[in-house]
């Protein structure tokens, strides 16, 4: 007596075969098929084996799954484990940067061309998690000769020590900056960069694709509904 699973595909129900031949030179082919394909075993007095059914038959018309719904049942699928994706990433990262660790900010400069270009994101963390040293890119808050903030410049250690103050520079500049940051002006240090997604984080680009992805999801709901 053989036993083994035949066809078990995610969304369909398990379906199993066992048993042999009742006569020694008799076999049984069994297929199975649904729009995730098509599982065929053959079974001999000794074994269940993997096959093809169209090595010994013709299946009807109407047992076969046309290949556009075939597309469309992978399309959702893709789509479905994306946007599952996507919600984990997101959920995740809304956490961190709410606790903290994790901050990201939009590259609005070529000053770190080509390693890091203008609407690329940087991910940085606090200093106190990530000590910056020599080749790091850092976070750091620019400030006047009076001390006044400027805002938020990210560029590279060239050298320097936190005693003295870092020095810094733009992987696109000629020359090092005019501040040596020291820890105390440190924010945060680069550790993941997300390239050109800044672009779409601007509010024409959302006002485009906002619109535009719920009438995707609307067609990829039209094309599930229609099975």
């Amino acid at each position: 007596m053989s036993r083994r699973e035949l066809f078990n595909e995610r969304g369909t129900d398990e379906i199993w075969v066992e048993g042999k031949s009742s006569f020694d030179d008799s076999n049984i082919l069994v297929t199975v098929s649904n729009l995730h394909g098509e599982q065929t075993a053959l079974i001999t007095n000794s074994e269940i084996i993997d096959s093809k059914a169209r090595l010994f038959v013709e299946a009807p018309a109407e047992r076969v799954a046309p290949r556009d719904r075939v597309v469309a049942e992978r399309i959702i699928r893709g789509v479905r484990f994306t946007g599952y994706l996507l919600a984990v990433v997101v959920i995740s990262f809304s956490a961190l940067s709410v606790s903290g660790v994790v901050k990201a900010r939009i590259v609005l400069t070529g000053s770190m061309a080509p390693a890091i270009n203008t609407g690329d994101i940087i991910l940085t963390t606090t200093p106190d998690r990530l000590a910056p040293k020599k080749g790091d890119v850092v976070a750091y808050m620019a400030r006047r000769f009076n001390g006044d903030p400027v805002g938020i410049f990210s560029h590279r250690i060239i050298g320097g020590d936190p005693t003295s103050g870092f020095i810094v520079k733009g992987d696109a500049n000629k020359s090092p900056d005019v501040q040596r940051p020291k820890p105390i002006d440190i924010v945060g240090v680069v550790f993941f960069v997300v390239p050109f997604i800044g672009h779409i984080l601007t509010p024409k680009s959302l006002f485009i694709l906002v619109p535009g992805a719920f009438g995707f999801w609307l067609v990829i709901d039209a094309l599930r509904n229609e099975r």
